[in-house]
């Protein structure tokens, strides 16, 4: 797949890797940081994966769309966790990792319907 489909996916996984890196770092310097340790973990987990996903599909690595289904899913958990805490940095960096993992569920659904086509195979279902 061209460089071109991915385009939109690798701009939501660079902001989503921004929005996480500026929450994890906007979560340290809340009063009682130990109290978002797991929104810290997952926002550093998110932010690499979202970076190491749009490099693989800049690229156009045969890995790209391995890593948009790992992205899209730690991605949710992210959302999942930041949108437990009240913050305005959570609260965008849960609305970053829903349109990145949007993008990559959209992106990893086409590369497999155009498997599909290729193939002459169907969707299970």
């Amino acid at each position: 797949m061209s460089h071109h489909h991915h385009r939109s996916a690798i701009a939501a996984c660079y902001a989503c890797a921004d929005a996480c890196d500026l929450c994890a770092v906007s979560c340290l310097n809340e009063p009682e940081p130990q109290h978002m340790a797991r929104c810290i973990v997952l926002d550093m987990d998110c932010a690499q994966t979202c970076r190491l996903a749009a490099g693989f599909m800049a690229r156009g690595s045969g890995f790209d769309n391995a890593a948009c289904a790992l992205c899209a899913g730690i991605c949710e958990a992210c959302a999942a966790e930041c949108e437990k805490h009240d913050t305005d940095h959570c609260q965008a960096c849960a609305l970053a990792c829903r349109l990145c993992a949007e993008e990559c569920r959209r992106l990893t659904a086409h590369v497999a319907a155009i498997t599909r086509a290729e193939t002459g195979t169907h969707a299970p279902g």
